[in-house]
């Protein structure tokens, strides 16, 4: 059974240190995250009762080189063709994923696109604005945020485009 917290309380990630500091609107969702569990976002999906089109993953990849985060939803994939042009690269792939945990601070299944370690460069899904709300890993397994997608792209200074395929 999924709990809901209202912005502030308990949480305590880098996620909603960020978006506590910025005035942003946010609420979270915490839910009991079962380590056996094959895929973390459709963890959260069945955990929280959610359209899956509305929960969003966060991944990380290369893109020529230089580590970026994609920010898609969980219903489909991430386009790794979509993801190089959309930064103006040749060729993306999916990063180490020590990598990914060193570089942003979070464990993988936990990464969240607010609050990283280092700050980098960040992609969300144009579909994100099909919807006045959406989610994220809030920074821990078990821990999700939602928040306007316009707050989203505000907070990690991200760019927008169609990066993800059913």
């Amino acid at each position: 059974m999924a709990k809901k917290k209202r912005q502030g309380g308990a949480g305590g990630t880098p996620a909603t240190v960020a978006a506590t500091a910025a005035g942003v609107r946010f609420t979270l969702h915490a839910y009991e995250h079962d380590p056996g569990v094959a895929s973390f976002g459709e963890e959260a999906v069945r955990a929280l009762g959610n359209d899956p089109r509305r929960v969003f993953k966060t991944l990380v990849a290369e893109v020529d080189g230089t580590l970026t985060v994609a920010v898609v939803p969980v219903a489909g994939s991430l386009d790794l063709k979509a993801l190089a042009a959309a930064v103006g690269g040749k060729r993306a792939v999916m990063a180490d994923p020590a990598a990914a945990e060193r570089t942003t601070g979070y464990v993988r299944g936990g990464i969240s696109p607010l609050g990283q370690r280092k700050r980098l460069r960040t992609v969300l899904d144009a579909s994100a604005a099909d919807h006045g709300t959406v989610f994220v890993s809030a920074g821990r397994r078990g821990l999700e945020i939602e928040l306007a997608p316009a707050d989203l792209v505000a907070l990690t200074s991200a760019v927008t485009a169609p990066i993800g395929r059913d």
